[in-house]
């Protein structure tokens, strides 16, 4: 299933000695909802991340349908961290 995005925007920083810290504001083709996906990681190769919405609470079965998304297509998870660091300043 190909998933169209439309990143809002995304932003990459490191936190110190926490790591990096990023996150990427999108929405997809057909969704009403705008999401925010927040990446950490300690050494910049492993990331964790964490989904909510932006602007206002939403469907949470909607949210559960996109953290589905993002686990099982690696290309629409890649497509949103690459957002983020490609923000990161060099």
């Amino acid at each position: 299933m190909i998933v169209n995005i439309e990143i809002i925007s995304a932003e990459m920083r490191r936190e110190g000695e926490k790591g990096y810290v990023g996150n990427t504001v999108y929405r997809t083709e057909g969704e009403k909802s705008v999401y925010e996906i927040t990446f950490m990681s300690k050494n910049g190769k492993d990331w964790d991340y964490s989904l909510h919405f932006t602007e206002q609470s939403g469907d949470e079965d909607e949210l559960l349908r996109m953290d589905e998304l993002l686990e099982n297509d690696d290309d629409v998870y890649n497509q949103l961290l690459d957002a983020a660091l490609e923000a990161y300043p060099a």
